[in-house]
């Protein structure tokens, strides 16, 4: 995979990388920047929800359970210092459906922690995460 960025002007770039899509970055006023984009570590946060979502929502498919909304948080907590590294992770995955079954809905979690998620791999091995699941009713 490759990826980059280029730059626009100040603090603001464009990212892409091989599927031809583009993402704003920027930066707040306080640094020099517009506030006219993504921060790269959101970006990191986004891709570990995205990375764990797909899993989940492609087992629970397979699993036939009636998914009717689904959302992953990542609340990333980062160091004070330079640089600002996460430092604990809490993934929650918010799920509602007809008929779920608590065990798929589990297993699902698990197979992307263990076996699927490069981005949680990765980043198991750098900062602790703790996994939440919520049940909307």
């Amino acid at each position: 995979m490759d990826a980059k960025v280029i730059w626009k002007n100040k603090m603001s770039f464009d990212g892409s990388a091989d599927s031809g899509f583009s993402v704003p970055l920027g930066t707040v006023l306080d640094v020099g920047g517009d506030n006219d984009g993504f921060r790269p570590m959101e970006l990191i946060a986004v891709g570990i929800a995205g990375c764990t979502a797909m899993d989940v929502i492609s087992i629970l498919q397979k699993k036939h359970q009636e998914v009717t909304s689904f959302e992953v948080r990542v609340h990333a907590e980062r160091a004070t210092e330079h640089p600002k590294v996460f430092t604990h992770l809490t993934i929650e995955y918010v799920i509602g459906g007809k008929n779920l079954l608590k065990d798929a809905v589990e297993r699902a979690v698990e197979l992307s922690g263990t076996k699927y998620c490069s981005a949680q791999a990765m980043f198991k091995k750098v900062a602790p995460m703790d996994l939440k699941i919520t049940y909307l009713e």
